[in-house]
């Protein structure tokens, strides 16, 4: 086939293949000469020629979306950003996102590294983002990608997709309060799901900055340390899971509505996503 048997009927069979612009794909089969392989192979270079193009922009939109299968035993959450909320907003951009969580769940991929290396409708995730970079002309890449495995997981997604949290339980039982759980992440942010599981680092910061306040209050030196170990306390409250006020029942603690919920319910694990 020689350029001038390119026809109208050829480019719009690529782009159908592809979802490239028709003015791409007549470019494509061009440089190919016709065939369809090398022109698919083109546009694929020409998303990774965008892709290094615009490396240094900031993907600071996208969509955020999580699951669980079926059983509620494992749910997952994928974070896909791209420049624009524009193109967040886009059908093909939310499909593809979520085309690629459906595969974590099926997978369990352990990394964003392994998400890439899995295979999507016939081609690797990380050729499916070229080709999505080659047709919208953003950067866009797999931002965050958490999981959570537990007897029960409950996933929230916050109304917009900018926000979703996961909560893990260690009981099915957990499914009856999961969404105000889930909800409570979302909207407090909490940090860890208890005292022991806060980051030593993060304890030390807390540690140091009531000592300061206790000293520009003008407290003695010697009493610093323990005004600043009794401040933790208050810490604990607002920013460890089991420890918070339930927003829906404040005279509740999220520990006191798990264990009446079912005696020794708790959290095993949460994450929390959030665009931006």
């Amino acid at each position: 086939m020689t350029t001038l048997n390119i026809t109208a009927a050829d480019v719009n069979k690529l782009r159908q293949q592809t979802g490239a612009g028709m003015m791409d794909c007549k470019k494509a089969l061009t440089e190919a000469n016709g065939d369809f392989e090398a022109a698919i192979d083109f546009l694929r270079k020409k998303g990774q020629k965008v892709a290094a193009n615009r490396s240094d922009r900031d993907a600071k939109e996208g969509y955020v979306i999580g699951k669980t299968t079926a059983d509620g035993k494992l749910g997952a959450i994928v974070l896909l950003s791209c420049e624009t909320d524009f193109v967040a907003k886009t059908d093909d951009f939310m499909n593809f996102a979520n085309s690629i969580l459906d595969l974590t769940l099926a997978q369990k991929p352990a990394s964003v590294e392994d998400i890439k290396a899995l295979t999507l409708n016939g081609l690797s995730v990380s050729d499916r983002l070229f080709d999505m970079i080659g047709k919208i002309g953003e950067k866009i890449e797999i931002s965050r990608y958490e999981v959570i495995e537990s007897p029960c997981v409950i996933v929230y997604n916050h109304p917009g997709n900018r926000l979703v949290s996961m909560v893990g339980f260690s009981s099915e039982a957990g499914a009856k309060v999961g969404k105000d759980v889930a909800m409570q992440i979302a909207a407090m942010a909490p940090i860890a799901v208890d005292k022991d599981d806060v980051d030593a680092t993060t304890l030390a910061r807390e540690i140091e900055i009531g000592k300061d306040q206790a000293r520009q209050e003008g407290k003695p030196e010697e009493m610093l340390e323990k005004i600043a170990l009794g401040k933790i306390g208050k810490f604990y409250k607002e920013y460890t899971l089991l420890n918070q006020s339930f927003i829906k029942e404040d005279s509740l603690t999220i520990r006191q509505l798990l264990e009446q919920t079912e005696k020794g319910l708790t959290v095993t694990s949460f994450k929390r996503v959030k665009l931006g």
